[in-house]
Formats: C-alpha cells, sequence, structure tokens
C-alpha cells in the first residue's frame, strides 16, 4: 500500500479538490507543449543551446503546471511510440498507465495503452494492486520500451491498469515514481534505477524545478543539476529513511511559537503531493489560527486578509525555510482564496510526520541524490 502520491493524503481527511475537465488539455495546447521541448529553457534562464554545452549529457524534461494542483510531463512507450502525460512522484515508486483493457469510468477521460500495436511489448502478468491517497489502481505487469524525452529505456517494467477508482478527472493518464525501489512492486526495477544501471544518465541524481502560477517553465532534470535554477548554495540534508525521500525536520514554526514537531519529528518530501500535509491536530490548529473556515468541504479565508497571516516556518538540519502565506493560500478559479494545509499523516506513520509538497517545493529547488541518499534545498529562481 502506497499512502503517498497524487494530492497526497488530502483525501483521507477532507474533500479532494479535483481539477475540472475544461481544464484539459486542447489539441493547440498539446501543440503548444510539443514546442516546449525546444524552447521552454528560454524563458528567464537563458538558451536551451547553452545548457546543452554546459550539460552534454543531463537530460532537461519538461513539465506543465496544472493550476498549482499537478505538475505533469510527456512520456511514450511502445514502439511505435504511444504518448502518455504522467504525474513524475517522489513520493511512489511504480509506473503505470490505463490500458485498453480497462473499462472503469477514469480510463474513459484518458489516453489507453494498446499492448497490440507495439512490437516491442512484453507481458509478465502479474497482478497488482497499487492504492495512493486519492485512489486505486488494478492491474499487471507487462515490460516495454519507455522513453523520456531523448532517454530511451527498453523492457521497462510498468503496470498497465485493468481497474481505476477516483483521478477521473485528473490531467495526467498515469503516475511514474521516483521514490526507492522498496517503494515499487516487488521484484521490478523503478525507471530512475534502471537509467541509472544502464549509465543511460551520467549521474544518480535528479532535480525538480516548479514553476508558480505559470502553465510552462517547470522542469525535471534527469542524471545532474542545472544551478541556475536556485539561489545560493544548495543546503544537503541526509535522507533518514530510504524508502520515501525522507528527511528528519528539527521543529515547525509560527510567529516564534512550535507548531508541533517540538522534538523533531520526519519529513517526506513528494513532487505528487499538492499541499502541505501534517498531523491533523496541528493543522486543525494552523486553519483555526489563520482563521480557515470550512464551507463546501474546503477551507476559505478571506483573500484581503491573506497579507497579513503569519509565515510557517520549516527548520531543516539547521536552516529555516519560511513558507508564506501567499504560497500556502491559493485562488480558486472562482476567485476564493483557499488554505493548502491538510491533516492526515497520522494515517502514515506512529512518529510525527510532514509532507512537503508542491507548497513547499514551489519556493525551493530540490535535487535527489541516490548515490549519497541525500537531497539538497536551495531557495529556486
Amino acid at each position: 500500500m502506497k499512502w503517498l502520491g497524487i494530492l497526497g493524503l488530502v483525501a483521507l481527511s477532507e474533500c479532494l479538490v479535483m481539477i475540472p475537465l475544461t481544464k484539459m488539455k486542447t489539441m493547440r495546447e498539446t501543440l503548444r507543449e510539443k514546442s516546449l521541448l525546444t524552447n521552454f529553457l528560454e524563458r528567464n534562464t537563458g538558451n536551451r543551446s547553452q545548457n546543452r554545452a554546459y550539460y552534454p549529457k543531463m537530460t532537461f524534461h519538461p513539465l506543465r503546471n496544472y493550476l498549482d494542483l499537478a505538475y505533469v510531463g510527456n512520456i511514450s512507450i511502445g514502439t511505435p511510440p504511444q504518448q502518455f502525460k504522467v504525474l513524475f512522484d517522489t513520493g511512489s515508486g511504480d509506473l503505470w498507465v490505463p490500458s485498453i483493457y480497462c473499462y472503469s469510468r477514469p480510463c474513459r477521460t484518458h489516453k489507453l495503452y494498446n499492448p497490440h500495436t507495439s512490437t516491442t511489448f512484453r507481458l509478465w502478468g502479474q497482478p497488482v494492486d497499487l492504492i495512493y491517497g486519492s485512489g486505486r489502481i488494478i492491474g499487471f505487469l507487462s515490460y516495454d520500451t519507455v522513453r523520456i524525452g531523448k532517454l530511451i529505456d527498453m523492457g521497462q517494467p510498468f503496470v498497465l491498469s485493468k481497474a481505476q477508482y477516483g483521478m477521473e478527472h485528473a490531467p495526467f493518464d498515469g503516475i511514474l515514481g521516483l521514490g526507492y525501489p522498496s517503494l515499487a512492486t516487488q521484484g521490478t526495477t523503478p525507471i530512475f534505477d534502471t537509467l541509472k544501471r544502464r549509465s543511460l544518465i551520467p549521474q544518480a541524481v535528479f532535480a525538480f524545478y516548479l514553476s508558480s502560477r505559470k502553465e510552462n517553465g517547470s522542469v525535471l532534470m534527469l542524471g545532474g543539476v542545472d544551478h541556475r535554477y536556485h539561489k545560493g548554495k544548495l543546503q544537503w540534508i541526509p535522507v533518514s529513511q530510504t524508502h520515501y525521500w525522507q528527511i528528519t525536520m528539527n521543529r515547525v514554526t509560527v510567529n516564534g511559537v512550535a507548531f508541533g514537531c517540538s522534538r523533531g519529528c520526519q519529513a517526506i518530501v513528494d513532487t505528487g503531493t499538492s499541499f502541505l500535509v501534517g498531523p491533523s491536530r496541528v493543522v486543525t490548529a494552523l486553519r483555526r489560527l489563520i482563521g480557515a473556515r470550512l464551507v463546501d468541504n474546503e477551507y476559505t479565508v478571506s483573500c484581503s486578509y491573506v497579507p497579513r497571516l503569519p509565515t510557517i516556518i520549516f527548520s531543516i538540519n539547521g536552516n529555516n525555510y519560511p513558507v508564506p502565506p501567499q504560497a500556502y493560500i491559493r485562488k480558486s478559479l472562482r476567485g476564493i482564496c483557499l488554505s493548502s494545509l491538510a491533516g492526515g499523516t497520522e494515517y502514515l506513520s506512529r512518529s510525527e510526520t510532514w509532507i512537503l509538497g508542491d507548497v513547499f517545493l514551489r519556493l525551493y529547488f530540490s535535487v535527489y541524490d541516490r548515490r549519497n541518499n541525500r537531497v539538497g534545498l536551495a531557495p529556486a529562481v
């Protein structure tokens, strides 16, 4: 069972905020995104040809920001390639996509993989049951060629869904896990480990730059780090448990007062979770402090009051990482200001645990170093 993933634990404690179908990509948007493959690095950070000169073997993979709730990139599976939109998720370990054998309602709204049209498809057949914070995938294992940009991974194990529960309106077809191998289905090798083992990437490292409120500009780096995406020096934090990208946190404070984690706690760095997630009792106290009110299963605050709300400070390995109210309060399409704080981590671990999701990772460029089992953080540009 994997509790993390798309929107993390939000569904365990409150109504899940899903993305409306009207925000799914049109054909024009799809074509525009294809052009991103050649020009996305030209925005604010220089020309892509310069990146190729400095980082000739590192792969830059563009991601699309959907309403600050999910970051999605394109991959392809099979020969000839079948393209899918996937969530690159540090909180899980498996790659899965919907298949033509799936007749669940969520599969009807997404691209389906057809094994009969791929000359490189091989059936494994082992049944798989994946549980995420906001859905469940039942399927079976297979092998095929997976392409991430110019990276070609032949014979990669992946899951084909036969039934899906939840994620019907998600802006992605499947999920590509970037967690440790212990998070993946037993007997399989996650795609990052395969890329590393086959020397398809120069270093056992990847990094995320997640843009804020912009559809384009976010990027996943595989095999290296482009330091022009962050300010100052990367601060390295040891992984405390090689399962999730889990680290030790010193404390959480608001206005100088401890809000949980008073004696230290654990934090999971998770690109597949939209919000900041903590113990329900602590999050309830934080909501009370900021004056959040429950309206239609969502916690709202007055938009005019947001600039006066306090900053939440996460202290990690001797460094402070402030999260201001403009980061943990988001404005909906209806113009309502909503809290991006969620409770529920008590279902994940007996010890106090937080999930540092996209709310945190838009502020801090993050690097995941498998060779040295550490996470690097620095303010994003």
